[in-house]
């Protein structure tokens, strides 16, 4: 597995350039709480080693053809960026520059060039010395850490220098510290506040009397589909609240749904897909129907784990498994949009055993699917070759799941 890979040739790898890396992702959210851009973390697996380039970008135009959604590649190998800047990938592959590599001089005129060419460029973390003056606006952005911002603390952001690039505000943890990113004017933050996202949503539902009561609907719905109600009582049901009941129509003639004919009602749904198969849309549904802005990232990872999580079973000749991954991975955050811990808030949602045992008790055969994926969304390496290893699956296997699981989840964002 990951942690006893041996340096071997680039071509001998199984698994071609997605056999030799490692891959994590995180969102760039914008102040409409969107999801901008996507950055893909890229390690190498064998420091040093010589990475195909051109390979690397013909699994990513997989998932971000050109013309289509940005993605923001956050490459770990100095020569595989200047790889990647010679090969002049499409603008909608940003990628990211090292402050380090921008201030060298054998770099600059390859970065123009990309420039010149069409292509987007971002520059990671602050130069070591003043860049040229025509290279600065080479770059889209910058990404600018919390704790390096200098203008972090000052008290009028409205009268300062503007900033020649936007920015793009990383390692923020706090909502608060968000919102001064914001005011200070970035076009994004990096990742999202999720926790104090979340205990502030819970702390101002309980204030205001509501929280679980938003999403109950969903809750009933779940619950009745597990019991089979009848189509009558469905409806009756999802007619509570039309909004919702918008969105998963949405969702089922959405693309990455794969249904060949378009669902023209609830009860259309039913007669096509049956019970169990409409109950994975409905659980999807709950774990995103929280109106709630700042939730909207966390609904958005909600959305991703899912996908991920049955991706990663997709070789397994084993639906209900693939099935129940999804629900597991959907509702991984339930509890903290909730404001209920899992024992408590599977009570009234029915879940299957073994998605029981991974949310509540942390254990089962899907608790190493829950850790990958939670691996996935950080950035420490260590962490992903020790959650790889425990599921016993190779780094290829891994890396064209989470892409066709990024694939497939933007077809529904």
């Amino acid at each position: 597995m990951l942690a006893s890979l041996d340096p071997t040739p680039p071509a001998a790898v199984a698994g071609g350039i997605l056999g030799q890396v490692a891959l994590s992702y995180a969102p760039m959210i914008d102040r409409k709480r969107t999801v901008s851009a996507t950055r893909l973390t890229v390690f190498p697996l064998v420091p040093g080693a010589s990475l195909d380039a051109g390979a690397l970008l013909a699994e990513l135009a997989r998932v971000w053809p050109e013309g289509g959604g940005l993605v923001s590649l956050n490459l770990l190998s100095e020569s595989l960026i200047e790889d990647l800047v010679l090969a002049q990938p499409s603008a909608n592959l940003m990628i990211e520059i090292p402050a380090f590599m921008a201030s060298d001089e054998a770099q600059t005129e390859a970065l123009r060039r990309l420039h010149a060419a069409g292509g987007t460029l971002i520059i990671k973390g602050r130069p070591l010395r003043e860049l040229p003056r025509d290279l600065l606006p080479c770059f889209k952005h910058s990404i600018v850490a919390l704790g390096e911002d200098r203008r972090v603390g000052e008290k009028t952001p409205a009268a300062q220098q503007p900033r020649s690039i936007g920015f793009v505000q990383s390692d923020v943890h706090k909502l608060d510290d968000m919102e001064a990113s914001f005011a200070r004017g970035a076009v994004a933050v990096l990742g999202w506040p999720m926790r104090d996202v979340i205990e502030r949503s819970g702390d101002a539902a309980k204030a205001a009397g509501k929280g679980a009561a938003d999403l109950q609907v969903m809750v009933d719905l779940v619950r009745q589909i597990d019991a089979e109600a009848s189509v009558d009582q469905l409806e009756a049901t999802l007619k509570r609240d039309p909004a919702l009941a918008f969105k998963l129509m949405r969702y089922m003639n959405s693309a990455a749904f794969g249904m060949t004919v378009e669902i023209s009602s609830f009860r259309h749904a039913i007669m096509l897909l049956g019970h169990q198969r409409l109950k994975r849309w409905v659980a999807l549904l709950l774990a995103t129907g929280s109106k709630d802005p700042n939730l909207k990232p966390v609904m958005f990872a909600a959305v991703r784990r899912g996908m991920l999580m049955e991706e990663l079973a997709r070789s397994l000749d084993d639906p209900e498994m693939r099935n129940e991954l999804f629900i597991c991975g959907v509702f991984s955050l339930l509890d903290r949009m909730f404001n209920q811990p899992f024992a408590e808030l599977l009570k009234t949602v029915p879940v299957a055993e073994r998605v029981s045992m991974a949310l509540v008790e942390g254990n089962g055969p899907y608790a190493p699917y829950c850790r990958l994926v939670e691996a996935i969304e950080g950035d420490q390496l260590d962490t992903i070759r020790e959650a790889c290893d425990g599921l016993l699956t190779e780094p290829a296997q891994i890396n064209r799941a989470l892409l066709a699981a990024l694939a497939k989840a933007s077809q529904i964002d």
